[in-house]
């Protein structure tokens, strides 16, 4: 613990302090808008999100394991929690989140966090992107001001809804939503160190207010003023039946968090050149989601934008994270009754901008151009996440890929048969083999490839086929067989009960150390025989002939003992 701590502050000093400051207050005045945006589109009340980016923030900059790393309410979550809102309601979204949390802990204590690393990229770009379209299309309601729908679970609903109700239009709500879209494109140009989320709705705020007092709907007329007090403690009624219930729920939360916030740490080493703990950051991610409920908050985890701002501009330690939620509480205690003037028209467009930039387009076009099995699983996982559930797509996406993969892996497989060539220094060759020129007394093969579930019955017919042929040896050469697993070496036992059954013999050459030390663990050199197994191919095969009785070698039509004799002669690895 001590070394870690000394890691993260190492070489602090004043100057580093007050780079902390700058870039911990920048961080927060884009958190704030942020934080009310995204509890909102979750289907809750704004300072629930305002909680999460101070009591969130605060935790996970102390205790995760990235320096930089700035946590809170995220887009990503919004599809998620506004599903468990409509369906289980806002307290039990706060248990689901206490429950994701400890999950989050034993995760790390259990030190899985490098596990997130085997989910595919076409999975994760596919879920990302179908949460940016949910989350664009979610505000296209306020966007346009329109008025008398009803939040839905599913996406198709949700467009049904707005359909039904665009003749309530506000070209009142539009034009404020295009000002604060024009002023969050135009200020980073302008003015590239003021935050443009704030920058737009303050201005589109104030024209709302003096252009059209009572026109637009706003915070304060939707969801009631916001308290300029701290959240009080309160313990979230816990039960068996509803903890049952909620374990679904709170494990693609926590699966969710998870990923996330290893994805956000991993940017923050790219633009630093640092090394974050991945198992560290998940204790500190559940931690922070078992403490955040208890005073209203919603999940959170790290966000990408907030982590690279603040890197950006000067992070040097995980004070800036503390100080970001520390300017948020004092925005709360001072500033919260004029929150409640700004207009959802305004909000719409800052969560439209987060999805845009969240929507790994690039990587999205990138793959789909590859036209290949990652760009199936792309796709379905992208259609999954927009029309079903996030927790379908990703299943489906994993279980894809993962199908993909053993295919791809069991085409690698090559099992062919060779003879010694020759013409090439005695190796031997595959394509010495051919109708005319063959051995029926010594079959010798080439394996390459790993011997799994996916490739085990290819290999196993290839090699009976042979072995009907009644060849008298057996040659298995093993050396690019870099791995086997429980079926490949039960199939692998069948082909060596069969050939023994009929009276040969099976060498085997090259074999791995970890294959030999498999093998002597699952009885299978003692089925072989220890003496059967051979450094060098040229030794089984001078074995071979030594076994052989050579009148019948002499008889091979294309497989002469003068051949045999050069061949016991040749040193073939």
């Amino acid at each position: 613990m001590d070394k870690f701590w000394r890691g993260r502050f190492e070489g602090y000093s004043f100057q580093s302090f007050k780079r902390d400051v700058v870039s911990g207050t920048i961080v927060g005045i884009v958190a704030i808008p942020l934080a009310m945006s995204f509890a909102i589109a979750s289907g809750v009340k704004p300072e629930y999100g305002i909680y999460t980016a101070i009591i969130a923030g605060i935790l996970i900059s102390l205790l995760g394991g990235s320096k930089y790393q700035i946590g809170g309410p995220t887009g990503a979550f919004v599809p998620i929690l506004l599903g468990i809102v409509l369906v289980y309601g806002y307290e039990d979204l706060l248990l689901a989140g206490l429950m994701a949390g400890v999950m989050l802990v034993l995760m790390g204590v259990l030190r899985l966090g490098v596990l997130i690393q085997y989910i595919p990229r076409p999975v994760t770009i596919g879920f990302t992107a179908g949460i940016a379209v949910i989350i664009f299309s979610g505000q296209i309601a306020n966007f346009l001001g329109l008025s008398g729908l009803k939040q839905h679970e599913r996406f198709i609903d949700n467009m049904y809804e707005i359909a039904v109700h665009l003749h309530t239009v506000n070209v009142y709500s539009i034009f404020i939503a295009l000002l604060c879209l024009a002023t969050i494109l135009i200020t980073p140009k302008v003015l590239p160190k003021v935050p443009g989320p704030l920058m737009g709705i303050v201005i589109s705020s104030i024209a709302a207010a003096f252009f059209f007092p009572g026109q637009v709907a706003t915070i304060g007329s939707t969801y009631g003023e916001i308290p300029n007090t701290l959240p009080e403690f309160k313990m979230p009624e816990i039960t068996v039946e509803r903890m049952v219930s909620l374990l679904g729920p709170a494990f693609v939360i926590a699966m969710l968090g998870a990923i996330e916030s290893l994805l956000s740490a991993v940017v923050a080493d790219g633009m630093t050149n640092s090394k974050h703990n991945s198992n560290r950051e998940l204790i500190g991610q559940g931690v922070a989601n078992i403490v955040t409920p208890l005073f209203g908050g919603i999940p959170a985890t790290g966000a990408i934008a907030r982590t690279a701002t603040n890197i950006k501009f000067g992070a040097t330690s995980p004070f800036s994270g503390v100080i970001h939620g520390l300017f948020v509480l004092v925005t709360l205690l001072l500033f919260a009754p004029l929150a409640a003037h700004i207009p959802l028209a305004s909000l719409a467009p800052v969560l439209m901008v987060v999805a845009w930039n969240m929507s790994e387009r690039k990587h999205f076009a990138h793959v789909l151009k590859l036209k290949s099995g990652d760009s199936l699983v792309l796709i379905i996982t992208f259609l999954l996440t927009v029309f079903t559930s996030l927790t379908i797509a990703v299943v489906v996406g994993l279980l894809l890929a993962v199908i993909l993969f053993v295919k791809r892996m069991s085409d690698m497989l090559i099992v062919s048969k060779v003879l010694p060539d020759h013409k090439s220094d005695g190796k031997v060759q595959s394509h010495v083999v051919n109708e005319t020129r063959d051995c029926p007394q010594i079959s010798i093969y080439t394996i390459e490839g790993p011997l799994f579930f996916g490739a085990a019955q290819t290999f196993e017919e290839r090699i009976l086929k042979s072995i009907h042929y009644h060849p008298k040896i057996l040659v298995l050469r093993m050396g690019k067989v870099p791995f086997i697993d429980a079926t490949g070496e039960a199939y692998l036992r069948n082909i060596v009960r069969n050939f023994k059954s009929q009276g040969g013999v099976l060498l085997m050459t090259g074999v791995q150390p970890n294959l030999k030390l498999l093998f002597d663990k699952s009885g299978l050199t003692k089925e072989i025989g220890e003496r059967n197994f051979f450094e060098h191919t040229g030794d089984a095969i001078n074995c071979s002939l030594g076994c052989i009785n050579r009148n019948h070698c002499i008889g091979c039509k294309h497989f002469a003992f003068r051949e045999c004799k050069e061949l016991s002669a040749t040193k073939i690895s």
